[in-house]
């Protein structure tokens, strides 16, 4: 394909996702009816796609329209492209720019890509980072890799992925992590990877397993398991006794084949009437999603105030079902994806407000400015457990 035609075909599929479609199913389905694509091809589609929804705010004002050509139109802009060349109407390019195609520089929230009704709320809860965190979230994500640790080395994993053509650095963001620097997308087709020797993993969620302390012996629950990285970042850690669940089953239906894979041992679980007390339950919870909106721009325009709302209730609904679980010198873990306080600090507070005697042990933010997403931590302990409430 021209650069040209992949112009167009990203149009295509952005004005599909504009229409209420998901990205990867819009991307999927372009891909199967377009078997003309190459592998680079299809990569270089999902690229503008993806570029084209982070920055969706600025790039429709360039552009001129938020449409999938619009989109495209101000990226390619942005990017001070030749836009006669590329916008030339010959073969399978795009159509030549209108006279009413007119860019408009954009201003305020739309110049960082942030949703206009949060940004307040942002810059409330990130203070002086505001500006600089969201600039970082219009662009790509670095790729991190989680070594297994109960397998292999950092440096041996290298050397295996090396041999793929996987060309990885030591990060110092978390204890097993690697920072991919060259062909990201060899990594699953990886020896390294097919032996489970390393997983693809936000070095930022790599970090909040870091600040777990993990012994043999424990009883551990991941309450909001998901895919299931954390619970095997933390069965890699030391020989737990391990449950996972999730309230909708469908989101752990990989998590047996990836923990046989990692050689990790854990039991999936729906009921807990027989399996608690726990010595640690990790509740990463359902949340907005801020901090990894460079993995999910389109949730970043998806998500509504009345949506955030229904968040915060379920946020504080798990922390209550999950403290009732815990043994009375165990550690309830919150996390989230978020960079709102409302998501974070404000929802440890309310919860030591409704619980007298617990404790918070420990909070902490990591910011996307590190490289890694946005991700928030706070250890809460029963009562007479210790702790500074509220630290």
């Amino acid at each position: 394909m021209t650069p040209q035609a992949r112009l167009s075909a990203a149009i295509e599929v952005l004005d599909r996702i504009l229409a209420g479609s998901a990205a990867e199913q819009a991307l999927t389905n372009w891909g199967r009816a377009s078997r003309f694509a190459g592998s680079g091809d299809r990569h270089a589609v999902r690229d503008l796609v993806y570029d084209a929804l982070r920055c969706k705010a600025s790039f429709a004002a360039l552009g001129g329209s938020e449409t999938g050509r619009g989109l495209i139109l101000g990226g390619a802009r942005a990017a001070g492209q030749d836009i006669e060349a590329l916008f030339c109407g010959q073969g399978h390019a795009p159509g030549v720019v209108l006279a009413s195609e007119v860019a408009t520089e954009p201003e305020g929230a739309a110049a960082l890509d942030c949703p206009s009704w949060l940004a307040q709320p942002l810059r409330d809860s990130l203070g002086a980072d505001f500006t600089a965190v969201m600039q970082a979230m219009r662009k790509r994500a670095p790729v991190f890799l989680r070594v297994n640790l109960a397998k292999t080395t950092r440096s041996e994993a290298m050397a295996v992925l090396a041999a793929d053509g996987v060309i990885a650095q030591v990060s110092d963001l978390a204890s097993a992590c690697l920072i991919v620097l060259e062909n990201p997308r060899k990594i699953n087709a990886s020896s390294a990877y097919l032996e489970g020797l390393v997983e693809l993993q936000d070095a930022s969620s790599q970090a909040v397993i870091d600040t777990l302390d993990l012994h043999n012996g424990q009883r551990v629950l991941d309450f909001c398991c998901g895919g299931g990285g954390k619970a095997l970042a933390m069965a890699a850690k030391a020989q737990i006794s391990l449950e996972a669940h999730d309230r909708d089953p469908r989101r752990m239906r990989d998590l047996r084949a990836r923990a046989e894979r990692a050689g990790a041992r854990l039991k999936i679980v729906e009921s807990f009437s027989k399996t608690k007390p726990y010595d640690l339950i990790l509740t990463d919870v359902p949340c907005s999603g801020s901090g990894s909106w460079r993995r999910d721009p389109q949730g970043k325009w998806a998500l509504t105030e009345a949506r955030l709302t229904e968040v915060l209730a379920i946020q504080a609904q798990i922390l209550d079902q999950t403290a009732a679980m815990l043994a009375p010198d165990g550690v309830l873990a919150y996390a989230t994806c978020s960079m709102l306080a409302a998501e974070n600090e404000a929802q440890i507070a309310a919860f030591l407000q409704r619980h007298s005697g617990w404790t918070c042990k420990m909070q902490r933010r990591f910011s996307p400015l590190s490289g890694a997403d946005g991700f928030f931590v706070a250890q809460l302990l029963p009562p007479q457990s210790g702790g500074i409430s509220g630290s």
